[in-house]
């Protein structure tokens, strides 16, 4: 590692005037181009677990800004999801003129390494299994390695769709009395891989599913497996749908989403949904239960976990990601009882339980 910058807890200020992250790392790795940004949340509940992203960023500042925010979000989601672990985030630049991918995340799993345990990582948006693995060669502070007898471990993102599956079917009983999913209609932006999952899950369920893709392709399989209602990526927020399902990336609900969307609820795999608590405001103002993502989508961080643990078997991972429905219900029960937006309650909650560790 040529150069590595630290700042101490204190120094940056977080979002929206949160307290400050505790450590943030920008490194920098000329032989193998490596350009992170490693930053610690909290370790008030233990070493910072999250992922790591690798995405071609318009600046170097919203990188930044990027990884300020995910890491905050992996604190609430860790503790959420009563897991004995902080929050944190990497955030891997991609660069066009970086060729040998496996010795730039070898390079990464050193950052990872000299970092002695206060963060540990695993796959995100743009990582792979076989990135995860060359981290591996560098570092135990790894998760997300798949498993000879493909029980458990590798992509999360299985578990994760099933958790926001959970999610949503408890966030539409909860919000409009409905026990099923058949008629419910579902706006899914994004057919990645959590947002794929989900709409098989959906699908079989019975919901009546309308999607949005930058893929051409996908959006077409879509149409023709799920009898899905295919629209562009810009129209998707203003369709009228029971849910709204955010799976692409964050910030798709702006200010002007807020305000105008016909949606009931949402509850979607992306990370943070919302530009800032002021559009989840909005949302619990106009009547629409907004599950924060932090809550629904925790089930691939349940899997890294227990993976990393040793103690990620099948059946009881998927135990674990089930009780994101209660949790739901629960959030639900508090904005009912405080009036407070679910967002902000959800917030809250999750403060409550990283103070008490």
């Amino acid at each position: 590692m040529d150069r590595l910058t630290t700042t101490a807890a204190g120094t940056l200020f977080g979002l929206h005037g949160e307290p400050a992250h505790e450590r943030i790392v920008l490194a920098t790795d000329a032989a193998s181009g490596l350009q992170a940004i490693v930053a610690v949340y909290s370790t008030a509940r233990g070493p910072a677990f999250g992922g790591c992203r690798f995405w071609q960023y318009a600046s170097d500042h919203e990188a930044y800004n990027d990884a300020l925010r995910l890491s905050q979000g992996m604190a609430f989601k860790n503790a959420l999801a009563d897991l004995p672990f902080g929050g944190g985030k990497a955030v891997i630049l991609r660069r066009p003129e970086v060729l040998d991918r496996s010795a730039l995340f070898k390079a990464f799993g050193r950052l990872v390494q000299s970092l002695a345990g206060i963060y540990i990582t695993a796959e995100d948006v743009g990582t792979t299994a076989d990135d995860m693995r060359a981290v591996q060669s560098e570092t135990g502070y790894v998760s997300g390695i798949p498993r000879a007898n493909d029980v458990y471990g590798g992509n999360p993102s299985p578990r994760t769709a099933y958790g926001v599956f959970v999610g949503l079917l408890a966030a539409v009983e909860a919000a409009l009395g409905r026990k099923s999913l058949d008629g419910v209609s579902v706006a899914v932006q994004g057919l990645g891989s959590v947002g794929w999952d989900l709409c098989e899950r959906l699908h079989q369920a019975g919901a009546q599913l309308i999607v949005s893709d930058i893929d051409a392709a996908k959006t077409a399989r879509a149409q023709q497996l799920f009898n899905a209602r295919v629209v562009g990526t810009t129209e998707i927020t203003g369709v009228e749908a029971d849910v709204f399902a955010p799976c692409a990336l964050g910030g798709s609900i702006t200010e002007a989403v807020a305000a105008q969307c016909r949606f009931k609820v949402v509850a979607g795999g992306a990370n943070n949904q919302l530009i800032s608590l002021a559009e989840g405001d909005v949302l619990h103002q106009r009547g629409i239960f907004y599950a924060p993502d932090f809550l629904v989508n925790a089930g691939g961080i349940i899997s890294c976990v227990r993976e990393y643990q040793g103690s990620g078997e099948e059946l009881a991972v998927l135990a674990e990601v089930a009780q994101i429905g209660p949790r739901v219900f629960e959030l639900a029960e508090r904005v009912r009882a405080t009036g407070i937006a679910p967002a902000r309650a959800a917030v809250a909650w999750a403060r409550e339980k990283m103070v008490a560790g």
